[in-house]
């Protein structure tokens, strides 16, 4: 396994950020403010995280990486059905009495206690608000006529809290539906071939909807300096953090 590229802390941003390095290598606390009171974000490894605000937790993701020591959820957003997204023995391990786990079809066969929500459908959770956007290859496949990601399939997620609007890309080329997202605060953005994109790629879709703060994510093999050097003058936050 490849360790990624990291730069460390930066500090000055639009929204206020914290960093503390867990005893988990590939963890960071990242914090941010919004109306409803500060937002905790715990990276864990590749596409999975937590979001904590308001007394609550919402877990993305739980698939790869050790989750010893996070707390349960309220609330788990699962993605996509392949391996690196959805592993059931951890999603039981972070679930509790009461967690409602949101999904889209295809996982809720194998999840089959899962809230469906398909592309375009929001869900209100108490102080949250979550809505399914499309993730899916343009171009890229197993073999010809084939995408790694059909379109539908999978959801990529827009979470606002407080009025802080956090973008979960999912596995994704630049999609239209992507490049037209608006008021994006915080945006969680793949980049690993030959399942997503390239660095390239990543950026300018980043550069079409400009969200404040960006995080690439699910990036194992991919070269980050490029993602950070075709951002920079932009204004667009660029946080490298080590999900490896």
């Amino acid at each position: 396994m490849r360790r990624a590229y990291n730069t460390g802390m930066k500090t000055a941003s639009i929204l206020a950020c914290t960093l503390a390095v867990s005893a988990f290598a590939a963890r960071s606390v990242e914090e941010f403010k919004t109306s409803a009171g500060a937002l905790k974000i715990t990276t864990v490894m590749h596409a999975g995280f937590t979001i904590e605000a308001g007394g609550q937790v919402i877990v993305v993701d739980p698939a790869m990486g050790s989750w010893d020591g996070l707390p349960a959820a309220d609330v788990i957003l699962i993605t996509d059905i392949h391996g690196d997204h959805l592993a059931p023995p951890l999603i039981a391990k972070m679930k509790k009495a009461g967690t409602t786990i949101i999904a889209p079809a295809a996982v809720a066969k194998t999840v089959t206690e899962a809230t469906v929500l398909n592309n375009g459908q929001s869900k209100t959770i108490g102080a949250w608000t979550i809505e399914a956007v499309p993730m899916y290859n343009l171009k890229r496949g197993p073999s010809e006529g084939k995408l790694f990601h059909d379109k539908g399939r999978g959801n990529g997620y827009v979470v606002t809290y407080g009025g802080l609007r956090l973008y979960i890309a999912g596995d994704t080329e630049s999609v239209a539906e992507m490049r037209a997202l608006k008021n994006i605060d915080v945006a969680f953005i793949p980049m690993n071939l030959p399942y997503t994109m390239p660095p390239e790629e990543a950026a300018d879709a980043v550069k079409a909807f400009h969200p404040k703060v960006v995080y690439p994510y699910h990036y194992m093999g991919s070269d980050l300096k490029v993602f950070e050097a075709a951002l920079k003058g932009t204004g667009i936050d660029v946080r490298i953090r080590n999900w490896y």
